[in-house]
């Protein structure tokens, strides 16, 4: 049965945030498609570096520009202190949205009174990416190191929510509330790790994280970690940071509901 995300879809609720690297039209096109949605009451962008964009003109539009780069939890942090709504998204910048993406995500989080959701990211290619994910540890890591992969989570269904470990920070709605309850992003992660230790801080106050088979958008992905040494850096150094915290150990969704564990997982 069908979700209808139109009885859940309060308008001008929504405060949006989204950080850019440089990463000019791509950008802009992706501020008109926020702006277009009249559930947006607010949109942050971030200028992490200087660059020049043409940006509509909006009186929900809200330009920061740092002098020195900023991490990923410190950039949303900030702007999360402009946030006014029920509700915040956490968006990259290298994202196209589909008409209905906030709509069925929001409807989402509010059926299942969980603190965050996340869409069904899609390649440009149509594939799943793999935003939806089991709780790492350093066994599963090696693994996949050594090409096998036993964390990704695939599409469940066609149209029920999955209830994964954690969702990636391509695209994260919050409840406001329980954003404010785990203190937003921890900014010792300076980049990566911050969206599994968040969604592990949330499940340790026994709050649901969903996700939503039926929210789409595309996401163009870079994996600069996989290419650039600093980013290969900062990737190890958060992973580390990540196992210490949590002492190598799954932290507990004891709360969790539970999916039909796809096949080949």
């Amino acid at each position: 049965m069908s979700s209808n995300p139109d009885s859940a879809s309060p308008s001008a609720c929504l405060t949006v945030s989204i950080v850019s690297h440089g990463h000019g039209q791509q950008v802009q096109a992706l501020v008109k498609q926020v702006l277009a949605d009249p559930m947006v009451a607010r949109l942050v962008l971030t200028l992490n570096i200087a660059e020049t964009l043409s940006l509509p003109d909006d009186d929900r539009l809200r330009l920061l520009q740092n002098k020195t780069p900023m991490g990923f939890g410190a950039n949303h942090n900030r702007a999360y202190q402009h946030c006014e709504t029920a509700y915040y998204c956490v968006l990259n910048p290298d994202i196209v949205l589909y008409d209905d993406t906030f709509a069925r995500l929001l409807y989402t989080l509010t059926q299942e009174k969980a603190a965050v959701a996340g869409p069904l990211v899609l390649s440009p290619t149509g594939q799943q990416e793999d935003s939806w994910r089991r709780f790492p540890t350093a066994w599963t890591l090696f693994l996949k190191a050594m090409g096998r992969d036993t964390t990704f989570m695939g599409r469940v269904g066609c149209e029920s929510p999955v209830y994964p470990d954690w969702v990636a920070g391509m695209c994260m709605l919050f409840d406001a509330t329980y954003y404010s309850a785990v203190q937003g992003f921890d900014e010792r992660f300076f980049l990566y790790y911050e969206d599994v230790d968040i969604c592990a801080r949330l499940w340790q106050k026994k709050l649901l994280v969903v996700a939503s088979p039926e929210a789409r958008l595309i996401h163009a992905a870079q994996r600069a970690s996989r290419r650039q040494w600093k980013h290969m850096k900062w990737h190890a150094k958060s992973m580390a940071t990540y196992l210490l915290r949590y002492s190598f150990r799954i932290p507990s969704t004891k709360n969790k509901k539970t999916n039909t564990k796809p096949k080949g997982l």
